[in-house]
C-alpha cells in the first residue's frame, strides 16, 4: 500500500526540556522524523519548548514553534495552520503521548479535523493503563507477573497483604520509572505507595510480585499497515530485573538466550504488537526471563512509540527506526521502502550484526548532594555511551573509556577498590560504578559463583570479565621489551587501552604505542552495515577493532581495513561524548551545525563521537562517522589514518577542549582559536594578568595548591570567597565559603577528588548582577551575537539561572562596558570562532568572571531567539573561509526571550535543592514574552533569591 496522498501537512510533538528519563534520544527521533516526512514533500510543523536541540532549528521543519507543551499551544498552532491534516505523537516520548491523549479527551483533534498517525488512541490507552494492559495479556495468552491495580491507599494495602513482599509499585502514565519502587520491607510500603499514587497523573499504580534476579530483555519492532512486523534489534540487560533499563548496562544483540527462547520471545512480541490496535510505526517490548533451564518468559511492558532504546537500536544496527517509522505512519509498507544503509535492498528485513555493542549509562550523582546512589526502578542517569567492538570484551572496554570519569577502562589503572567489605557492599547495592567493581572483585579473588549469587548477573558475562583479568595477570609478567606480539594483539582485541597495558608493565603509554607500531598491531576500521557485509553499504559509518594479519597466496600479509581514505580536503569535528549536567545537548547542536558548515565550504566532514542519543552520531550527518570514544588513543589513530587539514575542538564542550593540549603537542592543527589562547583562558593566573594589562576589572583572587595556602590567601581577599578548581565544566567543585573552617574543609575535599589541581579563590561579589555575552571573532573584528542578563543574583551557576535576552535593566553605561570588555578580550585571546564571557556587575562596574573561547551552552538559545545560524558563521570563520564582515547580521526578536533551567530533583527525594555555583539543571526551555509586565517574568523575578546557597 503506497503513501496516503491525503496527508499534506503534519504536526510533530516534541519532548520538551531534557530531564532524567527523557533525554536527547527523543530529539534524535523527532529530528529524523521531520527529515523523513519532508523528503516525502510533506509540510512539517513542529512544537517543542527546548531551545538547546538541533530538532528546534529552523532548518528542521517548515514551522518551528518554541512554545510550552500544553493544549493551549496546540490550539494556537492549529488555528494558525488550518492546513494540518495529521499529528505524529510517537517521537516525543511520554510527554508527547500524554499531551496527545489530553488533546483527544478535550476533543481538540476532532474540532480541527486532525487525525493521529503512527499510533492510535486505543494503543496508547491499553499500554499505558496498567489494568487494561494486564487484561490484554490474559486475553492473548501472554504470561505476566501476578499483579493488581490500586487507585487508593486502602486498596494498595489490601493487595500487599495478599501478595506478600518483595513487591513492585509502578505508577500509570509516567516516564523513566518516575515514582516506581521496589518494596522489600513492610515498614517502607506506606511511604512508597503514597509516592507512587502521587506520581501517576491518574493516581493509579500497579502492584506486582517482584521478579528478583530474572534476566531482562528488550525488542525493538516496526510494523506496517499490511501487518508486516520486523524485529530490528534484541537488547539484553547485563543487570537483572530490578534496575531500570535506562540505568542498566545493555548489550546487543542478546548474548545469553537460547535460540528457541529467543524465537518464543519474538513470537510473543509480534503477537503483542498486533493486538494493541491498528497502527503502523515503532514499538518497544520488554520481557523478563527466568534464570534457570526453563527460561520462562514474562511480558513486562510495551511502548507504542519510539523509545529510549530505539535510538540505541538505530545506532547499534544502522537501521534508522524513527525515519522508517515516520514513513510507515504515512501509509507506506516496509517492502516499498529502501534500506537506508545499503540503498539497494528493501527495509523489510531484520538487521544482522557481526559486532557487539555495549551501552553504559552516565550518572551525575556528584551534583545531587545526599542523593541515594543505589540503582533501582526509578531512572537516575543523565546520559549514556555506546561502544562497538568485535567482541563483548572490546565493546565493554570502549564503552568504559567513553564515560569520561577519569578511568582508562576496566581495571589496570590503579583506581579500583581494594577493600573486601566495600566491594561486597557495592556489588550488593548496585551503584553507578558496579561495572568496574565486578573486575575489582575478581582481582581480589572473590569466586564468580559468589559474585553471581550477590548480583544475579549471568555467569557468561562474569566469565568474560574473568578472562580479561587473566590476560592482565599474564601481561604483568612481561616487560615492554619482551612482550610477545600475540599477547599484545590479544589485549588490543579485548579492548585494553595502551595506557592500561602500560600500567600492567610499569612503562609509558607512548612506549606501548611505539611497540604496537613496530609490531604492526594497528587499528583497522569496519563498517556498520545492517547486514553483516552480505550487501554493499553506501553509508560510511565505522568502528575500530584489531585483527590478525591475513597472508595472501604470494606471501604478502595485510589486515582488512574498510575505511577508504579519499583525496578530498578533510576536517574532523570532535563530539562532546556522553550527556551530563554542564555539558548537554547544546554541544551536539553546535557539532551538527559545524559539520554542515564545513560541508558547505567543500570539506569532507568526519565526526568522532560515542553518544548514541544524538543527531551528531546519525550515519548521514557527516560524510564519515567514527563511532568511537572521544579518548586520545582512538582519536589519534583516526587522525593518522585520515590526515585531515585540521581538527575542530571548539564545538564539543570541555570534552573536545581537554584534548587540545595533546593535539597541539603532537603537531596536529587546531582549526580556529589556538591551543595557547584556549589555555590562557583556562589558566586563571595568566588570564588575570591579561585582564590587568587590558585595564579590565575582575574580582580580587589568588591561586592555592593546598589548604594552608588557601587559608593564608583568605586574609588578603576577605570573605565571602568563591573557591573553584581549574579545567572543569558546569561549575564542578565550586562553592561559596564564608569562614576559614568551611574553606579548609572544602579545599581538602576538592583536592581529594581532583589531586594536583590549582584552586582559584575569588572575592565573591555579594549581591552583584550576573550577565554574559557570546560573540564571534575572526582575530580582527568582533560581532556580539547576544548579551544576556541573569535574573538570579551572582553566585548561581549560569546554567541554573533564568536569563533574559536582551538584558532587562542594565543601563547604557553598563552595556557599553560589557561590549568594550567583550571586544577587547576576544581580540586579546586572538579568538577565531566563538567566545563566551561572564560578568558580575556591582555599583555600575562590570567585572569579568571568566571567558570561554568555545561554543557555549547559550549559543543555540541565542540562535533560536534571534533566528540566525551563528554556529554556521563561526565555523566558516574557524576554517578561514569567511570573515566577520562577510556576514549580514539581522537578529529578529520582538520583546524578550528567557532561558529557563529545568531540574530533575524529583528523581532524588530528600536532596538539597539549593542552587549555587555548581550547576544542577538537566535541561532548559525557552519562554518568549512581549514585555516586562508579563506575569511569568514577574513571578521569576520575585523568586530570584529564594534558592541561593552558600
Amino acid at each position: 500500500m503506497p503513501k496516503d496522498n491525503s496527508i499534506k501537512s503534519v504536526l510533530i510533538i516534541g519532548s520538551g526540556p531534557i530531564i532524567i528519563g527523557q533525554a536527547c534520544e527523543f530529539d534524535y527521533s523527532g529530528s529524523q522524523a521531520a527529515r523523513s516526512l519532508r523528503e516525502e514533500g510533506i509540510k512539517v510543523i513542529l512544537i517543542n519548548s527546548n531551545p538547546a536541540t538541533i530538532m528546534t532549528d529552523p532548518s528542521m521543519a517548515d514551522h518551528v514553534y518554541l512554545k510550552p507543551l500544553n493544549t493551549k499551544s496546540i490550539i494556537e498552532i492549529l488555528k494558525d495552520h488550518p492546513e494540518i491534516d495529521a499529528v505524529l505523537p510517537t517521537m516525543g516520548g511520554q510527554t508527547a503521548l500524554n499531551l496527545c491523549l489530553e488533546a483527544e479527551e478535550k476533543g481538540i483533534w476532532a474540532d480541527f479535523n486532525v487525525r493521529l498517525i503512527g499510533v492510535d488512541i486505543n494503543a496508547i490507552n491499553v499500554t499505558e493503563d496498567r489494568e487494561q494492559f494486564k487484561q490484554l495479556l490474559e486475553r492473548i495468552g501472554i504470561p505476566a507477573a501476578p499483579a493488581k491495580i490500586a487507585n487508593s491507599f486502602l486498596k494498595g494495602k489490601e493487595i500487599a497483604q495478599e501478595f506478600g513482599f518483595p513487591l513492585v509499585i509502578r505508577p500509570s502514565f509516567t516516564l523513566g520509572g518516575t515514582g516506581a519502587a521496589f518494596v522489600h520491607r513492610k515498614e517502607d510500603f506506606d511511604e512508597l505507595l503514597t509516592r507512587g499514587l502521587e506520581a501517576s497523573p491518574i493516581h493509579e499504580v500497579l502492584i506486582d510480585k517482584a521478579l528478583f534476579g530474572w534476566k531482562e530483555y528488550e525488542l525493538e519492532l516496526l510494523r506496517d499497515k499490511n501487518d508486516n512486523v520486523v524485529i530490528i534489534c534484541s537488547i539484553e540487560n547485563m543487570d537483572p530485573m530490578g534496575i531500570h533499563t535506562g540505568d542498566s548496562i545493555t548489550v546487543a544483540p542478546a548474548m545469553t538466550l537460547s535460540d528457541t527462547t529467543y524465537q518464543r520471545m519474538r513470537d510473543m512480541a509480534i503477537k503483542m504488537m498486533r493486538s494493541i490496535g491498528n497502527f503502523a510505526g515503532g514499538c518497544n517490548v520488554q520481557f523478563a526471563v527466568s534464570p534457570d533451564e526453563k527460561e520462562d518468559i514474562v511480558a513486562i511492558e510495551i511502548n507504542p512509540r519510539v523509545s529510549r532504546s530505539s535510538a540505541l537500536a538505530s545506532k547499534a544496527t544502522g537501521y534508522p527506526i524513527a525515519k522508517i517509522a515516520s514513513k510507515l505512519a504515512l501509509g507506506y509498507n516496509l517492502d516499498e521502502l529502501q534500506n537506508q544503509i545499503t540503498k539497494s535492498t528493501s527495509a523489510l528485513f531484520e538487521p544482522t550484526l557481526d559486532y557487539v555493542i555495549v551501552k553504559i549509562p552516565r550518572w551525575n550523582f556528584d551534583k545531587f548532594e545526599g542523593a541515594d546512589r543505589t540503582l533501582g526502578l526509578q531512572m537516575k542517569s543523565v546520559g549514556e555511551v555506546m561502544g562497538i567492538g568485535r567482541s563483548f570484551q572490546e565493546a565493554l572496554h570502549k564503552a568504559t573509556q567513553s564515560l569520561e570519569i577519569k578511568r582508562n577502562g576496566l581495571g589496570a589503572d590503579g583506581k579500583g577498590y581494594k577493600n573486601y567489605e566495600q566491594i561486597i557492599e557495592k556489588l550488593t547495592n548496585a551503584s553507578w560504578d558496579r561495572v568496574f567493581v565486578i573486575y575489582d572483585a575478581i582481582q581480589m579473588g572473590i569466586p564468580l559463583s559468589r559474585i553471581h549469587e550477590i548480583t544475579n548477573i549471568d555467569m557468561w558475562f562474569l566469565k568474560q570479565y574473568e578472562e580479561l583479568y587473566a590476560l592482565e595477570k599474564e601481561i604483568s609478567g612481561y616487560t615492554i621489551d619482551n612482550l610477545p606480539k600475540e599477547l599484545l594483539l590479544e589485549a588490543k582485541q579485548k579492548g585494553f587501552a595502551d595506557r592500561q597495558i602500560a600500567h600492567m608493565m610499569g612503562c609509558l603509554e607512548s612506549q606501548v604505542y611505539n611497540k604496537r607500531e613496530e609490531m604492526g598491531v594497528k587499528r583497522v576500521y569496519k563498517l556498520v552495515d545492517t547486514c553483516a557485509a552480505e550487501f554493499k553499504a553506501q553509508t560510511p559509518y565505522y568502528y575500530s577493532t584489531f585483527e590478525a594479519e591475513i597472508e595472501r597466496a604470494d606471501g604478502t600479509r595485510y589486515v582488512a581495513n574498510e575505511s577508504v581514505v579519499s583525496d578530498r580536503k578533510k576536517v574532523i569535528v570532535l563530539g562532546s561524548g556522553p550527556n551530563r549536567i554542564g555539558q548537554g545537548i547544546e554541544f551536539d547542536y553546535s557539532c551538527v551545525h559545524g559539520v554542515l558548515a564545513a560541508s558547505e565550504c567543500g570539506y569532507e566532514t568526519i565526526m568522532i563521537n560515542c553518544n548514541p542519543e544524538t543527531v551528531s552520531t546519525d550515519f548521514d550527518t557527516a560524510d564519515k562517522l567514527y563511532f568511537e570514544p572521544v579518548f586520545w588513543e582512538h582519536i589519534y589513530d583516526i587522525i593518522r589514518h585520515e590526515k585531515p587539514e585540521g581538527v575542530i575542538v571548539q564545538l564539543g564542550g570541555q570534552t573536545a577542549l581537554k584534548l587540545a593540549e595533546k593535539l597541539d603537542r603532537y603537531g596536529i592543527k587546531i582549526l580556529g582559536t589556538s591551543y595557547d589562547a584556549l589555555d590562557l583562558a583556562e589558566d586563571r593566573g595568566r588570564f588575570s594578568e591579561l585582564l590587568s594589562e587590558l585595564h579590565i576589572p575582575f574580582p580580587k583572587f589568588g591561586v592555592a595548591e593546598n589548604a594552608e595556602e588557601a587559608v593564608k590567601l583568605a586574609d588578603e581577599l576577605d570573605f565571602p570567597l568563591l573557591v573553584r578548581p581549574s579545567y572543569v565544566l558546569g561549575g564542578q567543585g565550586m562553592k561559596i565559603v564564608i569562614n576559614k573552617q568551611e574553606l579548609e574543609e572544602h579545599v581538602i575535599e576538592l583536592l581529594k577528588h581532583i589531586p594536583n589541581n590549582k584552586l582559584l579563590l575569588d572575592h565573591y561579589l555579594d549581591g552583584a548582577i550576573e550577565a554574559e555575552a557570546d560573540a564571534i571573532c575572526d582575530g580582527e573584528d568582533v560581532y556580539i551575537i547576544g548579551i544576556m542578563e541573569h535574573i538570579e543574583p551572582c553566585g548561581v551557576h549560569s546554567g541554573d539561572s533564568n536569563a533574559t535576552l536582551p538584558p532587562f535593566n542594565l543601563g547604557e553605561f553598563v552595556m557599553q562596558q560589557i561590549k568594550d570588555h567583550t571586544k577587547k578580550i576576544a581580540l586579546a585571546l586572538r579568538t577565531v570562532g566563538l567566545i563566551n564571557i561572564q560578568f558580575a556587575i556591582k555599583d555600575d562596574i562590570v567585572y569579568v568572571i571568566e571567558a570561554n573561547p568555545r561554543a557555549s551552552r547559550t549559543v543555540p538559545f541565542i540562535a533560536k531567539a534571534y533566528g540566525e545560524p551563528y554556529v554556521n558563521y563561526a565555523t566558516k570563520i574557524m576554517l578561514g573561509e569567511k570573515k566577520v564582515k562577510d556576514f549580514t547580521f539581522n537578529p529578529q526578536l520582538k520583546g524578550y526571550a528567557i532561558k529557563q533551567p529545568v531540574f530533575s530533583f524529583n528523581k532524588f527525594p530528600g536532596v538539597n535543592k539549593k542552587l549555587g555555583p555548581e550547576m544542577k539543571s538537566t535541561g532548559e526551555s525557552i519562554l518568549f514574552i512581549e514585555d516586562l509586565k508579563d506575569d511569568q517574568f514577574y513571578e521569576l523575578y520575585s523568586r530570584r533569591k529564594m534558592y541561593l546557597s552558600r
